[in-house]
């Protein structure tokens, strides 16, 4: 689906959203009984870089710093993060741990962030955009992935066939939406058999915000069993020895 498809259909009672620079889109929609959401995204399959994170970095601050507390919606296409030595060089992993700390801040100050993701991203992009959102949607056709396992066999070392094995009982070493979902990385899919305006509405009405229950819904869905439990020890050890 192309962003000019999607749009449409997620707010179909209107929007100004708009294309900037470095693959980047901004605005405000209107989703039923008028409410406004913010919206922003990466599109195009752009890679993101030190430009584009923050520029988006800026923006979410801008929302913040506007006192509207209203709903951040993300959407998002990208390739992977920006593979440059420019980028690399000035510091790519910061930028994109300041785009994390931005959402992470519009969070805390009552913004309920939502991806939606409807193309591909990859690695540092899908981290940064999708990852670093509370609720992340997958629309039927996106391409997800933390890594690919050709990557992951270079890194670790292991053959691939051995990765593709583990893959299939391990949802953790595969991409793609089935796989992430069990993970508990993406929250919802969604397809055409319902229209996309209102399954956003109810998402809106439905999910809380903090705090993040995505290690939960992991052991919920049977695809990442100790998260939970590992995050609930940290937090108790933590307060037991303040």
């Amino acid at each position: 689906m192309t962003l000019d498809e999607l749009v449409p259909k997620l707010f179909p009672a209107g929007h100004d959203i708009a294309r900037g620079p470095h693959g980047t889109i901004s605005g405000k929609a209107q989703i039923a009984e008028g409410q406004p959401v913010a919206v922003l995204g990466v599109i195009e399959q752009t890679p993101v870089g030190i430009d584009n994170a923050i520029l988006l970095s800026t923006q979410v601050l801008d929302l913040i710093g506007k006192g509207e507390k209203i709903p951040l919606i993300m959407l998002v296409d990208s390739s992977s993060q920006n593979m440059a030595r420019r980028d690399e060089m000035l510091g790519l992993n910061e930028y994109l741990s300041h785009l994390y700390k931005c959402l992470f801040l519009a969070v805390k100050q009552g913004h309920l962030t939502v991806g939606i993701l409807y193309g591909k991203a990859a690695a540092g992009a899908f981290i940064a955009t999708c990852l670093s959102m509370q609720v992340l949607v997958a629309v039927d056709g996106a391409e997800p992935s933390v890594m690919d396992l050709t990557s992951i066999a270079s890194v670790t070392k292991l053959p691939l066939d051995k990765l593709e094995e583990m893959a299939k009982s391990t949802p953790v070493f595969a991409p793609g939406i089935d796989h992430l979902a069990v993970t508990g990385a993406i929250t919802e899919t969604w397809d055409e058999s319902k229209p996309l305006a209102d399954r956003l509405t109810d998402l809106l009405r439905t999910k809380p915000g903090l705090p993040d229950r995505r290690d939960q819904i992991g052991v919920e869905r049977k695809g990442r069993l100790m998260a939970a439990s590992v995050a609930e020890r940290i937090a108790q050890e933590a307060q037991a020895n303040g």
